[in-house]
């Protein structure tokens, strides 16, 4: 059988009820425990770097879990992380960043109820993920959940109670679990060598946009960000409300060497700045770059990922649009 390493994080697939609400308190053994079945899937190891709701876990957290599987790369065949909901689509991410072309599947995933509990969606997602974990075609960073395998760049939460918690935004699913093996609709090319990276840039910001955003927060943001994601309506595009204000504050901040990238607060599709004049206008403000149909999540760690390399607008763009794990097109 496969050797798995799974670390534990918390979140409400461990929680029990405090008295001031669910918060995690089982440990990463007893998760295991509560499925007797895994022991027939692999033989596995645990690790609990931390017990948090997902809600308190950032960007140190995602290098710890990043560094935790490259020092134990090279005696498993695989990871399996359990983790809060709430961000795991952001984690996924950017474990996909920090941990590009493994050949190693890295696998995320938790559940809308407690394993504590009876009518728990925990167990299966536990199950599906191991099974996952173990199959020769898997590799890479995953979020397995309610049956469906989610590239970790395309992941998003999508419902707040529902087991049906995930979708793969504007990419399909790589694989459901049937029948206790994973039938696929994409099968990858497997990578040869993971590659590791240490650092992230915290000093990135997303502002999303609402009808009467005062313009001098961009003031506020070009002293404390190295990077901007700009949330805009629809296909993208920044709103004119007479005096030209938010063009002018943009085009400064670009002009401090910071970067901008545009997103959507649409789920689907992407934007197209190209589309209108509010769109193209903000091009005219200098190197704005476009997160096309890149999750919100994607496009956050990836800056935060590129951002931690280089600060040269030029380098920073032809990363950006350099394609990780089918993030952009």
């Amino acid at each position: 059988m496969k050797n798995i390493l799974m670390i534990a994080t918390g979140g409400t697939i461990a929680s029990k009820n405090s008295g001031g609400g669910l918060k995690p308190a089982l440990t990463s053994k007893e998760l295991v425990a509560s499925v007797p079945e895994l022991g027939s899937i692999c033989n596995v190891t645990e690790l609990q770097p931390f017990n948090l709701d997902s809600t308190n876990v950032y960007y140190t957290h995602w290098l710890e879990i990043a560094r935790l599987i490259e020092e134990n790369y090279a005696a498993f065949d695989g990871f399996v992380v359990t983790h809060g909901t709430d961000t795991m689509a952001y984690t996924a991410a950017a474990l996909s960043y920090l941990i590009q072309d493994s050949p190693k599947p890295i696998v995320l995933t938790g559940s809308q109820r407690s394993v504590y509990l009876r009518d728990t969606d925990a167990r299966k997602n536990l199950v599906d993920a191991f099974t996952y974990c173990t199959d020769g075609q898997a590799a890479g960073v995953k979020v397995v959940f309610d049956g469906n395998v989610i590239l970790g760049t395309r992941a998003k939460k999508t419902r707040t109670r529902s087991y049906n918690a995930f979708s793969s935004v504007d990419f399909p699913d790589i694989a459901v679990l049937r029948d206790g093996k994973p039938l696929y609709y994409i099968r990858e090319e497997k990578p040869q060598a993971a590659r590791f990276f240490h650092a992230l840039d915290p000093k990135v910001f997303v502002l999303k946009m609402f009808p009467g955003l005062r313009a001098d927060i961009l003031d506020y943001l070009a002293e404390h960000c190295d990077g901007l994601i700009l949330e805009t309506f629809g296909s993208g595009g920044l709103p004119n409300y007479g005096d030209g204000e938010l063009f002018a504050r943009l085009k400064a901040f670009l002009e401090k060497g910071k970067t901008v990238v545009v997103s959507t607060q649409v789920e689907r599709e992407g934007s197209s700045l190209g589309s209108y004049e509010v769109g193209r206008r903000l091009l005219d403000c200098g190197r704005v770059l476009e997160a096309r149909s890149m999750t919100l999540e994607s496009a956050l760690a990836k800056l935060m990922w590129i951002l931690a390399q280089t600060k040269d607008p030029a380098a920073v763009e032809k990363l950006f649009y350099t394609p990780v794990a089918k993030d952009i097109f």
